[in-house]
């Protein structure tokens, strides 16, 4: 049963939305390598996504996810274990590509089914107890993985490719040994502000993000590289009309926005990595990828984008901003005449309980669309993103179009300042620009 869920998951992600896609055209750095199937890619990017991302209150991230991250982690974690898918094709492929962790090449004829399989398999159980499997969800992890290897046939190509497997995993998880992830840090530990206007009032739920500030980045030099200027000042014009904007369209019973704007704003609150990763494998089947080619295209978009969400964090948590459901109805302690309190405002959705600025999930979408730009050499892509939130579908014929909708959608929903949106998609691109040059060379 695992098995037919972990295939029937991996065949509907590639299939569906494919035939609306652009002619297939192959990224610029792309070999004339053989034409590998993709398949293991995509059967084990859909388990890691499955085994790090949760099923949501009531499933609504899907009933198939056994995970328990929220964005910001699922980010680094996602990109930890698409780094070893990579470095696992990379090793069987080639295409003149280097590696992430481990200069390897595997025996001719081994078997990209096992090796993919056993170097994911073996990455996800190398990062418990961080991941936070419960013995259950451990369990349908290694019954998914033994189910996938029993359909390889028997031989030296799998026992090639398990082997080829597992030294990728042992030399990814010794990188990433005592990386932050197993700290367990406290608001009290990340030096906040003393309470006052403007500053971020976590309340009495648990504050999220606490880890990612001192974690250590998967290609950055430090979380703190290209930390952005700050939001704007409480007493400024700029402030003013960020804080209209937001306080008019953003509010639970807005007059202003309108029933496909609020539409809109419902399909972002999906998690970003299922909507990401769902939508990078359509893409990379509409296009025609092979094995190598789409672990690496997964593999930049998720490096980006988890170091985008470590960078975003560390900004988060050094400037401890307020969201607008605390500024708007503490608007008369601001100090600016421009702004009026209003006690009644209330957000359209349930606000994420961790400091407002920049927004993390316009750096993630930054980082992933413009790790996405680089890899096929232009903005003009045709691809799809969908939403279990809302049941819709979004179809782009430019990977900026994404970020536009991101940026707009967080004020809409009451999230976010639009400030905040374009800070964070800004440092996100910055995030993508260096991680691509430094951890993806031919």
């Amino acid at each position: 049963m695992r098995r037919m869920i972990l295939l029937a998951v991996a065949t509907a992600t590639l299939t569906s939305g494919a035939s609306s896609a652009a002619p297939a055209t192959m990224p610029s750095r792309a070999t004339a390598a053989a034409d590998v199937d993709a398949a293991p890619v995509a059967a084990w990017s859909t388990e890691a996504r499955r085994a790090i991302v949760p099923s949501g209150p009531g499933g609504i991230f899907g009933t198939e996810n056994y995970g328990n991250k929220f964005p910001g982690e699922a980010a680094v974690y996602m990109g930890i274990v698409h780094t070893a898918i990579y470095d696992a094709a990379v090793a069987i492929e080639g295409g003149g590509y280097k590696q992430y962790a481990i200069k390897l090449t595997a025996p001719p004829g081994t078997s990209p089914a096992a090796a993919i399989a056993t170097a994911a398999h073996e990455t996800l159980v190398g990062l418990q107890p961080q991941l936070g499997l419960t013995p259950a969800q451990l369990a349908t992890l290694d019954g998914d993985y033994e189910a996938y290897l029993g359909d390889v046939s028997d031989g030296e190509p799998k026992v090639n490719g398990i082997r080829v497997g597992e030294k990728v995993a042992a030399a990814l998880l010794a990188l990433r040994s005592d990386d932050g992830r197993e700290k367990n840090p406290t608001l009290a530990d990340l030096n906040p502000p003393a309470a006052g206007p403007g500053v971020w009032d976590p309340g009495a739920a648990l504050a999220l993000g606490l880890r990612l500030p001192g974690m250590r980045p998967l290609a950055l030099e430090s979380a703190s590289q290209f930390r952005p200027h700050g939001p704007y000042s409480l007493t400024s014009d700029a402030y003013a009309k960020d804080f209209a904007q937001v306080e008019e369209l953003g509010r639970l019973d807005s007059a202003a926005r309108t029933a496909a704007e609020t539409t809109d704003a419902r399909f972002w609150t999906d998690h970003d990595l299922r909507q990401w990763n769902d939508g990078m494998l359509r893409l990379a089947a509409a296009r025609g990828l092979d094995l190598v080619n789409t672990a690496r295209m997964l593999a930049m978009a998720h490096v980006a984008g988890g170091d985008a969400m470590i960078a975003c964090f560390d900004a988060k948590y050094h400037y401890w901003f307020w969201r607008p459901y605390q500024a708007i109805p503490l608007a008369d302690t601001d100090g600016n005449p421009n702004t009026e309190a209003d006690s009644t405002w209330k957000p359209l959705g349930a606000t994420p309980n961790f400091p407002e600025y920049p927004s993390a999930h316009a750096c993630h979408s930054g980082a992933v669309t413009r790790a996405l730009r680089s890899f096929f050499g232009t903005d003009k892509v045709h691809f799809s993103l969908d939403s279990r939130i809302t049941g819709t579908t979004r179809d782009y014929n430019r990977l900026s179009g994404v970020v536009k909708d991101v940026n707009r959608a967080r004020v809409l929903v009451g999230f976010h300042f639009f400030s905040s949106d374009q800070a964070g998609a800004a440092l996100g691109r910055k995030v993508a620009n260096y991680d691509l040059k430094h951890a993806f060379l031919r």
